[in-house]
């Protein structure tokens, strides 16, 4: 940065004010020459300042962005005292709001990065990955501060604000993938709904993650950046009759985060509210407006913010598996259950499951996991069709393969997120066709717990596995397929399972 850098240029009183629903810190004003006064090609100015523990969760900075402005640039530091054992320490995330203003859900957004980045820019002609090209007009526009965790000793930060001045150049109109690929008609579809490209904190390009879906024999996979839907446009160069590309958002809050799944193209999902402001189900509507699904991530991961606390009212479908399997992921599964089995019992509707990678960037897999769609077509509206019906299952990669159904009573038969009508005392038989799936265990799971352990599949990794029920036994039979004990991060992990079978005319 250059020529002018007064410090606290242009700072007036804070305050603390509202906006949608969350408090938040705003500052003075930052403000530039006219056009009259201005004798230099750009400009800099330099905010300093300490952020205190407990502060609210969006600061803003106000810049005073005058006519002629051809280019803004933000850059920003912040120290990162030790802390003591177990303390968290300084995190600062940065994004920005143009003239139209901060309001919640509202026309302003510009782009974020979150903390993956230390400058960005905004010109009519481009932009920094994650930020939305377009015109810098005259106006307020508002730098937002993220203090993500705060040290004991408190956040202090110094941010740069450059304006360059000059004509503006084109903005080009955004191109998105196509909603529909060749696809094999009704067919079993593999996809990958939660990844991430340079386009939020994730080091991929979209060019390297499609290879890398190809690759993992996938149909489909989902744009989920972090609170940004700057990458929409950004993606058809890398679609193609062999790879559907929907498009969405991981709106990441400070309660949770959730994958809006298979939206409308440039649809951005607001995400600067907690469960207690009770705003999240005016964006889950916001979701499901524009065509897409709510679908809660990782809801029992430890990091900071990332428990899900908004409860699954709104959820279309929930991510149970995330990534490499772990202990989280087991407590996602078996909560999940816990709701399979509420919901047999109350006689409401289920929420199906599904699992993603979550693949940021070497050595995450990307289709590991991968969810597994029975859809009529290789389209945006299928895809999402058979996963809110829960015609699907989730496996750990495109080697292993199922098949689950429920025969019995006269002629019936289901499939996976079916129901099989039956008398209570009919007899039933549930029969699961493996292969991929060298030594591993089948399990069959009800709403009465485990009720079938089967021996392990040869070497192989083929072999079929049989059950006889009843209606009245078990409400709902599931399968899941599972690693010998000493496999993997977690005890006997998973390498499959299915959303359930449910059984009787309830």
């Amino acid at each position: 940065m250059c020529e002018d850098q007064p410090s606290e240029a242009g700072i007036g009183r804070r305050a603390v004010f509202v906006t949608g629903a969350a408090a938040a810190l705003t500052l003075g004003s930052v403000s530039f020459a006219s056009a009259e006064g201005r004798d230099r090609e750009r400009e800099t100015r330099t905010v300093r300042g300490t952020l205190p523990p407990g502060s609210p969760d969006f600061v803003y900075v106000p810049v005073e962005v005058p006519s002629g402005v051809r280019e803004i640039r933000v850059s920003y530091t912040y120290d990162r005292p030790p802390v003591p054992a177990g303390t968290p320490g300084n995190a600062l995330d940065i994004g920005l709001f143009d003239e139209r203003g901060t309001e919640l859900g509202g026309r302003g957004f510009r782009g974020w990065s979150g903390g993956a980045r230390t400058e960005f820019f905004v010109r009519a002609d481009d932009a920094t990955p994650g930020y939305l090209p377009g015109p810098v007009r005259e106006g307020t526009w508002h730098i937002a501060l993220g203090p993500y965790t705060v040290a004991p000793q408190g956040l202090s930060y110094e941010i740069a604000v450059t304006l360059v001045y000059g004509e503006p150049g084109r903005t080009p109109t955004p191109v998105y993938p196509p909603e529909r690929a060749r696809g094999r008609g009704r067919a079993w579809y593999r996809g990958d709904c939660h990844l991430h490209s340079w386009y939020s904190d994730g080091r991929r390009t979209p060019a390297e993650i499609a290879a890398l879906a190809r690759a993992a024999g996938l149909d489909f996979i989902n744009s989920s950046e972090h609170n940004t839907h700057a990458a929409h446009a950004h993606w058809a160069d890398v679609a193609g009759d062999d790879l559907l590309v929907m498009l969405g958002e991981e709106v990441t809050t400070r309660n949770g985060h959730v994958v809006a799944l298979g939206t409308d193209p440039g649809t951005f999902v607001d995400w600067r509210y907690r469960a207690r402001d009770n705003r999240f189900g005016r964006f889950a509507r916001r979701i499901r407006r524009a065509g897409g699904l709510v679908v809660p991530a990782h809801p029992h991961a430890t990091c900071v913010g990332c428990n899900w606390k908004f409860g699954f009212g709104e959820a279309d479908a929930v991510e149970v598996w995330n990534g490499p399997y772990t202990p989280d992921d087991e407590v996602a599964l078996a909560d999940w259950d816990g709701m399979l089995v509420a919901s047999v019992r109350e006689g409401r509707a289920w929420i199906p499951a599904m699992g993603s990678s979550d693949a940021h960037r070497d050595p995450d897999v990307v289709g590991s996991p991968q969810t597994v769609v029975l859809a009529d077509d290789l389209s945006r509206r299928a895809i999402l069709e058979g996963i809110r019906a829960g015609r699907s299952y989730v496996a750990e990669s495109a080697k292993v393969s199922l098949s689950f159904t429920a025969t019995g009573g006269r002629g019936g038969h289901a499939g996976i997120g079916e129901r099989l009508r039956v008398d209570r005392d009919d007899p039933v038989t549930v029969r699961l066709e493996v292969t991929g799936a060298p030594r591993c265990t089948v399990r069959f799971v009800t709403d009465q717990g485990v009720l079938f352990t089967g021996a392990p599949l040869p070497v192989s990794g083929s072999g079929t596995a049989e059950w006889r029920t009843t209606a009245s036994y078990a409400s709902y039979v599931r399968a899941e397929l599972r690693h010998e004990a000493a496999a993997g991060p977690v005890p006997g992990a998973l390498a499959a399972f299915t959303n359930p079978i449910f059984l009787g005319d309830r």
